[in-house]
């Protein structure tokens, strides 16, 4: 890419993160217009929508919210916000649930409204949040999500080398990647220095939910196995 094409103005539509940002808010908007039509026709909709909305809450989660569990200062976002996704899943059991069209309407104000409230909190905090977060990048994050949206499946490499990576985008690369872990699974960092502040993050973000494997320690390089502890996910 030419330097020209890497031009834009922040904060308008030329800039990559608020292209990306409408992206994500464009699928959130058409979320909450669909829930309406939901109640009403019930069934088979409602099933299909559940599912949309499930898979829609499971790619925020592998992408902003995968970017955001690891920073000091979002890690307490995160957590309200999974919280409020705990909620959801609980008001779209009980939209599935309802037998009348009266039930339905019921579940379905109040899933909107839970709804409207989660993606708010998005909108308004966590997305500003992730845009000013060093080594975040919004637009790939963006990219994820629509992948996941659209059914397909992330390809996450099981060696992260960060040694190319500008200090400060180190961390958050590597925080996505462990929150992308199934229980059991690991990834391999390689680093030019041994990554004891790392390691001093994930404990303060990540109590007993992860193990920590030196398999290489210096001179030139080291690599540290991690891994997500089996019944921490």
């Amino acid at each position: 890419m030419s330097p020209a094409a890497e031009v834009f103005i922040q904060a308008t539509d030329t800039d990559p993160d608020t292209r990306a940002q409408a992206v994500i808010e464009r699928s959130h908007g058409q979320l909450l217009e669909q829930i309406e039509a939901v109640a009403a026709a019930g069934g088979q909709p409602a099933t299909r929508f559940a599912e949309h909305l499930y898979r829609c809450l499971a790619a925020t989660d592998l992408t902003l919210y995968a970017a955001a569990s690891g920073a000091a200062e979002t890690r307490l976002v995160v957590r309200a916000l999974r919280a409020g996704v705990r909620t959801i899943g609980e008001q779209i059991d009980a939209l599935n649930a309802a037998t009348d069209e009266p039930g339905r309407r019921e579940a379905a104000h109040a899933l909107k409204g839970g709804l409207t409230l989660l993606l708010g909190a998005e909108r308004d905090v966590l997305l500003p949040a992730l845009r000013a977060l060093p080594g975040v990048d919004l637009s790939a994050l963006a990219e994820d999500f629509t992948t996941v949206l659209n059914g397909g499946r992330l390809e996450d490499s099981t060696v992260v080398d960060v040694r190319e990576i500008p200090h400060g985008r180190r961390h958050p690369r590597i925080f996505t990647r462990f929150a992308r872990l199934a229980e059991g699974e690991s990834f391999v960092l390689v680093n030019n220095h041994d990554p004891k502040p790392l390691r001093r993050e994930f404990e303060a973000t990540h109590p007993g939910r992860f193990t920590w494997e030196y398999v290489e320690s210096g001179p030139e390089q080291w690599q540290v196995r991690i891994s997500r502890v089996t019944g921490s996910a």
